[in-house]
This record gives C-alpha cells, sequence and structure tokens, in this order.
C-alpha cells in the first residue's frame, strides 16, 4: 500500500514539474502571440482620426470600398494562388525525383534544396535586378543576340514578382513532400507494374490519393508563405505596388503621417483571408481522408 501511494506522490510531482516547464513556452506565446494579435483586432476598430472614437467600422468600409485597397487584395491572391499552383507542381516532380533517385546525386540534390529554400528576401531581389533588371546580365545578353522575350519582360511588375515568389516557393514546397513520399510504398509500384498497368496510372489512382493530404497540407503553407511575404516585394518595387503586405507597412510607417488603425484593418483582413483558406484546406483535407478510409 505504501509503494502505491509513493507511485501516486511520485506521479503528481511529475505532472508538475512538466507543468512548470511548459509554463515559459505558455508565457512567449501569451506575450508574442495571443496579446498583440488581441491588441490589433481591438485597434482595427478604431479610427485614426479621433482618438476618442473605441468602436467603428470605418477602416473596414474604406478597405472594401476604395479602388486602391482592393486590388491589393486582387493583387496579392493573385500573386499567391499562381505561384503556389506554379510551386507545387515543380515541387512535386522534384520531390518524387528526390524519393526515386540514390546516392551523391540524392546528396546533392539535397544540398542544393536547402541552400536555395533560405535565399529569399532583400537578397533574392537583389539577385534578380542583377540577373533580370534593365541593365541584368541576361538582359543584356538577350539585347545582344535579339531574344525578345526576354528583351520584353518587365522585372518591376506583377510578372517579376511573380516569378521571385514562385522561387522561394519551390524549395520549401519539395523540402514539405520529400518526406510524404516515403508513404508510397514500393510494393504499390511493383504490384501496378506486374498487373500492367501504367507509371500515370499509379500516381492517379494510387499515389497521388496517398499524398492528398500533405499536397493540401504543403498548400496552405505556401498560401500563408506567399500572403505575407514583404521584404522580396518591398526591395523589388517599394511602394510602388498595390500589396497587401505593402499597404500595411504603409500605414504604419507613412511618409506624411502613420495610420495604425487602419494599417491594423488591413492586418486582420489578411489574417481573415489565410485563415479562410487554411480552413477550405483542412475541410477539404478531412473529407479525402475520409473518402480514402472508406
Amino acid at each position: 500500500m505504501k509503494n502505491i501511494v509513493a507511485a501516486e506522490k511520485k506521479k503528481t510531482t511529475n505532472k508538475y514539474l512538466y507543468l512548470f516547464a511548459f509554463l515559459p513556452f505558455v508565457i512567449l506565446v501569451l506575450l508574442y502571440e495571443l496579446v498583440p494579435l488581441f491588441m490589433l483586432i481591438i485597434d482595427s476598430f478604431g479610427s485614426d482620426a479621433d482618438s476618442s472614437i473605441l468602436f467603428t467600422l470605418e477602416n473596414y468600409k474604406k478597405i472594401f470600398t476604395t479602388v486602391g485597397y482592393q486590388k491589393s487584395i486582387t493583387n496579392s491572391l493573385k500573386i499567391t494562388f499562381i505561384s503556389t499552383l506554379v510551386g507545387m507542381i515543380v515541387a512535386f516532380l522534384g520531390a518524387k525525383s528526390a524519393h526515386t533517385s540514390r546516392g551523391k546525386c540524392r546528396s546533392i540534390f539535397m544540398t542544393v534544396l536547402n541552400m536555395t529554400s533560405n535565399f529569399a528576401g532583400v537578397p533574392l531581389a537583389f539577385a534578380y535586378m542583377i540577373l533580370l533588371g534593365n541593365f541584368g546580365v541576361i538582359t543584356q545578353i538577350a539585347n545582344l543576340y535579339g531574344i525578345e522575350f526576354i528583351q520584353n519582360f518587365d522585372l518591376y511588375s506583377s510578372k517579376g514578382l511573380i516569378l521571385m515568389y514562385i522561387y522561394f516557393q519551390i524549395p520549401l514546397s519539395t523540402l514539405l513532400l520529400i518526406p510524404a513520399f516515403n508513404g508510397v510504398r514500393r510494393e504499390w509500384q511493383e504490384a501496378n507494374m506486374l498487373l500492367g498497368g501504367r507509371e500515370s496510372t499509379f500516381w492517379f489512382k494510387v499515389g497521388i490519393p496517398v499524398l492528398l493530404p500533405s499536397i493540401f497540407g504543403t498548400i496552405s503553407v505556401l498560401f500563408a508563405n506567399a500572403l505575407c511575404a514583404y521584404a522580396t516585394a518591398y526591395a523589388l518595387l517599394m511602394n510602388n505596388f498595390k500589396l497587401l503586405p505593402l499597404d500595411i507597412s504603409a500605414s504604419f510607417t507613412g511618409d506624411i503621417a502613420s495610420k495604425p488603425k487602419f494599417g491594423a484593418a488591413l492586418s486582420v483582413v489578411m489574417m481573415v483571408i489565410m485563415c479562410a483558406v487554411i480552413l477550405i484546406d483542412n475541410y477539404i483535407v478531412k473529407k479525402t481522408t475520409t473518402w480514402k478510409t472508406r
């Protein structure tokens, strides 16, 4: 009986020790995530013109009725969707190749992938300026040899921004998809081959359905990554292009006067869009997982 009581006391002590070890993490999340988020939502209903107004919907009304801010939302969604779609297609092929390859080839591929996944933001924008800017290396070569599609390419536009977004989406999505391919067993591929099925048949009927939860999970990460990206767009276009992150930054650090309440409302709109896409993504994953288990 004494041993049982001692064991119970030990369990209780361990439980409190685990809670004590968990406390710093809770404090960190509370101070740096939950409290700022709560304050941001409260500020979004305030007024920059009159600090005595505690609740107003003018900021949200301005966002959805002003053409410029509507354009910001449209541009952000357009660039995000295109870069996510193209990034996922290329990443799927890259992850599939990494899964099937072995030896030095796979090692070199993974090394390059890890290097490029960390190359984003301002350095990426400067690299593209050096290569494809008005006086970039590739642009000068195109002018020399008369390659029109490169000569006519405008880096300082939505096309250039999409190209850069695709660049930093591909390594991230490939790294996220490679572990998922371990769930595709070689026995399934061998059985498909023995039964006379083609490789395309296997991937469309077996491989891709198995990978669907991982694919949609990766899509949600890429969507959030592209929608909130700021440094690359600002370094390339400054405030000369309508984009949600750029408008949010301009609201907090305006040339004439800052508009923190309005910037908070723009931030909330961006978070709502992101959460809506993630919820839709999770719903699709749940449905596909339910369908597979039937």
